[in-house]
């Protein structure tokens, strides 16, 4: 399995561990993801849920041979599962960013409360370069965070982003030296273990309930077109080009 997942002192830790692909994330590694934020929610004894990834790498998004075999279609896709558990986890759920992280690797963290980079780290979220458009809500998110223009930037233009930036953006708590990032990540998830788990998860949820109806709204919206993007001449060229390594050709739409 290539999620690892462990409970220690009551923080249950989500470890994405295939070094070997660049933590790419297949369907099945969704689902065991998912599972295990569902399992989290449910069970006392856990009091917060740590995410992480391998040193440099947190995540380079999803593996785009399981990507293009079985594309992500409606509501019942294992990646849906897995956003619809983060968004309704009631604990608290930590990232720590071991490295890079792309696509769904930046939009998870958007869903999470406390995140801590690693100052390696490059986040990236290339949808349009791959002729598609964003995803579970970061079109709505990411603006409220950090505003129009320099969500356009990472949105649209697709440009990637230090430690440093998310931080400066407001995604990320804190940027840290890369041997450090995941034990004090750590560090900050056991502290809940001394505050009253009701009151956290009331919190949280108060925190996010302005919000919460409209992200799920978005989230439809933008996984509609996204289908219809993945059908599209242009993501037929992109992936086209990632699977013959060259740069693809839009002058032609």
């Amino acid at each position: 399995m290539t999620i690892r997942t462990a409970t220690l002192n009551k923080v249950l830790t989500i470890e994405i561990a295939r070094p070997e692909k660049k933590n790419a994330l297949t369907q099945a590694m969704y689902t065991a993801m998912a599972e295990a934020l569902e399992a989290a929610n449910g069970d006392a004894s856990v009091r917060s849920v740590l995410i992480t990834g391998q040193p440099g790498i947190f995540t380079s998004g999803n593996d785009i041979d399981d990507f293009m075999q079985r594309p992500p279609q409606g509501d019942d896709t294992p990646v849906a599962r897995f956003m619809r558990a983060l968004l309704d986890c009631d604990k608290p759920v930590v990232a720590a960013v071991t490295g890079a992280a792309v696509g769904i690797g930046t939009t998870l963290l958007l869903h999470c409360d406390l995140v801590y980079v690693s100052d390696e780290a490059r986040l990236a979220m290339p949808f349009v370069s791959l002729g598609l458009v964003p995803e579970y809500a970061s079109s709505l998110v990411l603006p409220a965070l950090i505003g129009h223009a320099k969500a356009a930037e990472k949105l649209m233009l697709g440009e990637p982003f230090s430690g440093s930036d998310a931080v400066d953006c407001g995604i990320a708590n804190a940027v840290l030296p890369a041997g450090e990032v995941v034990n004090h990540a750590r560090r900050m998830a056991e502290r809940f273990n001394a505050l009253a788990p009701g009151a956290v998860a009331d919190t949280k949820r108060l925190m996010r309930a302005p919000q919460r109806a409209r992200i799920r709204e978005v989230m439809a919206a933008e996984g509609a077109l996204f289908g219809q993007r993945l059908r599209s001449p242009e993501a037929t060229e992109a992936f086209q080009a990632f699977f013959q390594k060259r740069k693809p050709d839009f002058s032609k739409f």
